[in-house]
């Protein structure tokens, strides 16, 4: 099959589970494009971090780039006509219809479906046009609707997409794309009731997971240090919605009563100055470190240094929620024990006291509580573990869901995809 994933940025280290799906499909003998479709600077990622895997499989040479917009609408009529010039050998007499702001609203207005489409010049017809996320469904809409693209298109929803942006848009914000796109995917049940909510065909949704590799994630059993020190790790963007403010409020308290203990807190993002604060503010400088973004070797280094992992997630001011997070699936396949939130689809993934912990959202005291429930019982950590691994090798093993999403593709594109037809796989065998 030949395949278009449209997304917004790439790469970016936050999204591996793009990358998951992408070397997967090439794994399984698929051509796949990449095409980033952010208009405004934020489709290359000029970032030294870059995942390993993208240079491993060459990635960037099959990555295709929206131009980027000026600012003044001047300059960029005046650019638009510029790269029509420059693409006339492809024959884009088709893209002028982008300019009709009366079929094609604000997209056109604005140019940015333009931009948008100048990346699609030449690359002919794709088996699938998979949306990496809902907001990219009507933009791919769009482009087919005026020839620009062709194929059957696929819209995963994964959090954001079906909850902040909802609530900014209004509920009627993906009426066309469920009357128009050939198929949806949600990483969550959460989410899947949410777009049911919102008119989606229960005939034309999947619950289709975010996988991870088990095999770079070994399973190791949890023991007491023979030192007593209790290391701690969290990872994620420093966002509100990641909660990691909760994290340090709770070993605070922690801190108080059992002072040897250590939280390492990988991710970066807008709030670091503010949780830097808060941690000076706590004096727990020589207990909880921000450690920046790291690589995936160092992240295993460090989870397989660690005792216990929290994934506080929350939902921010603005509605933005989390699916089953990756991070705490990784973790969870390591054999650690896990405390995280009643929130979004993470009960999905953890098992309240049997694979995990979950307490509200935004309750350090709650986190402090189930904190000194497993430093005092480490007994129930390798059991907790052992539960932790099983589960998301049932669930969230990336080969087992690659096969799943290549079954998807060609179900759809024979016309026969509905949920009776897709079924899960079948379990392997566990390995802890």
């Amino acid at each position: 099959m030949k395949i278009a994933f449209l997304v917004w940025r790439f790469p970016v280290l936050s999204e591996p589970f793009i990358l998951n799906q992408i070397t997967g499909l090439i794994d399984r003998g698929h051509e796949v494009d990449i095409y980033a479709c952010s208009v405004d600077g934020g489709g290359c990622v000029e970032n030294s971090q870059v995942h390993p895997i993208v240079k491993q499989y060459h990635l960037l040479e099959h990555t295709y780039y929206a131009p980027r917009r000026p600012k003044n609408k001047w300059l960029r009529l005046l650019k638009a006509y510029g790269l029509l010039g420059q693409n006339l050998q492809k024959n884009p007499l088709k893209y002028w219809q982008l300019f009709n702001s009366s079929e094609y609203g604000n997209q056109a207005k604005s140019l940015k479906l333009f931009y948008r489409a100048i990346p699609f010049l030449g690359k002919g017809k794709y088996d699938i046009i998979h949306c990496q996320f809902g907001t990219l469904g009507p933009v791919a809409l769009m482009l087919r609707q005026a020839g620009i693209i062709q194929g059957k298109i696929v819209t995963t929803f994964r959090g954001i997409d079906i909850s902040k942006y909802v609530r900014e848009q209004g509920i009627h914000v993906y009426k066309s794309l469920f009357a128009q796109g050939d198929f949806f995917l949600a990483n969550c049940e959460f989410f899947q009731n949410r777009a049911l909510v919102l008119g989606c065909n229960p005939q034309k949704i999947l619950v289709h997971g975010s996988g991870i590799d088990c095999q770079k994630f070994t399973y190791k059993p949890r023991l007491f240090p023979e030192d007593g020190r209790v290391k701690i790790a969290t990872i994620g963007r420093l966002v509100e919605k990641k909660g990691i403010e909760y994290a340090i409020g709770a070993v605070a308290k922690v801190a108080q009563t059992y002072p040897n203990i250590e939280l390492n807190i990988m991710g970066d993002g807008p709030l670091r100055t503010h949780l830097q604060q808060l941690i000076t503010e706590l004096k727990l400088n020589n207990i909880v470190k921000l450690l920046g973004w790291q690589e995936q070797p160092k992240i295993i280094e460090i989870l397989n240094n660690s005792h216990i992992f929290i994934a506080p997630s929350v939902t921010a001011s603005d509605g933005n929620q989390d699916a089953p997070v990756n991070t705490l699936k990784e973790a969870m396949a390591m054999g650690l024990p896990v405390i995280s939130t009643f929130h979004g689809g993470i009960p999905e993934l953890v098992e309240n006291q049997v694979s995990g912990l979950l307490v509200p959202e935004r309750d350090s005291d709650a986190i402090a509580n189930k904190l000194n429930y497993l430093i005092s019982h480490p007994q129930v950590w390798q059991s907790m573990g052992t539960a932790g691994r099983i589960r998301v090798e049932e669930k969230y093993d990336m080969n087992k869901l690659n096969d799943e999403l290549v079954e998807i593709y060609a179900k759809l594109l024979n016309q026969k995809v509905n949920r009776q037809t897709i079924l899960p796989l079948s379990v392997q065998t566990s390995s802890v």
